[in-house]
């Protein structure tokens, strides 16, 4: 049993670490197209961040400062290199790119990790509840609306709630407003974000915990079990949520990406002071340095929860055999 067990999770480790050096290889794909992206957009960091009526040779010395002269991949190499040591380059405008994400990150992070939270528990106990009634009027109603939630685009969201709770009910502030310290200055200010985040991304999971249950309701051990008398709720959750959780990993799993994606919009319309707003800025400076440490943090955060959904799915199947 032991030698068995070890062999498991030797066979684990390989496939995680074989797993891991694959995405690892698409960050770096991903990187140098970002890269290669903003060279081929018209204009360049020099020109962007020049002063007014700055003439030819200034933006020219501007442009050597800031190696625009040297090839591409050139600039790609020496940012790549440098990443593991943990130095993210220059901005256009002479700041470190660590200093630059240092302050916004957190806010980021308290606004993703809520609607994250919000978005997995909603799902569980949207999906559970519809699954609890099959073909039922709260199964209908729960199918109905979480595929309309999924069909709206965060940014529609947006304004459906600064319309509903700022513009007409006044209960919320429509943008946010920063403390001495940058983060918002009320929890309030948090509401709105967080829900035109959760509200897309429950939908979409709530669908998949729903149909993972479904799923599971066919199988031999819960169909036993619902023959054995057993109430609705243990037999859900005792036999079959074990069995749908590498689903609804892989969905949460695919709402990090979507959530992080969604994070630039919702900062912009809402005044967040975050990365989103960073990355706005930096899309229009075509900073390429601010840009690729952006990605490279979503990616490596990205990266982290997919390593961790295998894992689930892995373990599942594991202990199923």
């Amino acid at each position: 049993m032991a030698a068995s067990a070890a062999r498991r999770a030797g066979v684990l480790a390989v496939r995680g670490a074989a797993v891991l050096a694959k995405r690892i290889v698409m960050l770096l794909a991903l990187l140098a197209v970002v890269f290669a992206a903003i060279e081929v957009l018209p204009g360049d960091a020099a020109s962007a961040t020049s002063e007014r009526g700055e003439g030819a040779a200034g933006i020219a010395a501007r442009r050597h400062l800031l190696g625009l002269d040297r090839p591409v991949w050139e600039r790609f190499w020496d940012w790549i290199t440098a990443l593991p040591t943990g130095d993210l380059g220059t901005s256009a405008r002479g700041e470190r790119v660590t200093d630059l994400l240092a302050a916004p990150l957190p806010n980021t992070v308290l606004l993703g990790a809520t609607a994250f939270v919000l978005t997995v528990l909603a799902a569980l106990a949207l999906g559970i509840w519809a699954a609890a009634r099959p073909k039922g009027v709260v199964d209908r109603v729960v199918d109905l609306t979480s595929t309309a939630a999924f069909a709206l685009p965060e940014f529609v969201v947006s304004i459906g709630l600064l319309l509903l709770l700022s513009l007409w009910t006044g209960w919320l502030p429509a943008a946010t407003v920063t403390g001495a310290d940058g983060a918002p200055a009320s929890w309030t200010m948090l509401v709105m974000p967080v829900l035109a985040l959760t509200v897309p991304q429950t939908g979409w999971n709530t669908r998949i915990v729903r149909g993972a249950l479904a799923d599971q309701a066919a199988t031999p051990h819960v169909e036993a079990a619902y023959l054995d008398g057993l109430p609705t709720r243990r037999v859900l959750l005792r036999h079959a949520l074990p069995g749908a959780w590498p689903a609804i990993a892989t969905g949460i799993a695919t709402s990090t990406g979507m959530l992080l994606g969604g994070t630039v919009v919702v900062e912009t319309l809402f005044n967040y002071p975050g990365i989103g707003t960073v990355l706005s800025g930096a899309v229009a400076d075509r900073d390429t340095p601010v840009i690729a440490a952006v990605v490279a943090c979503a990616a490596a955060l990205i990266t982290v929860i997919l390593l961790l959904a295998d894992l689930v799915r892995a373990r599942t199947l594991g202990a199923r055999s």
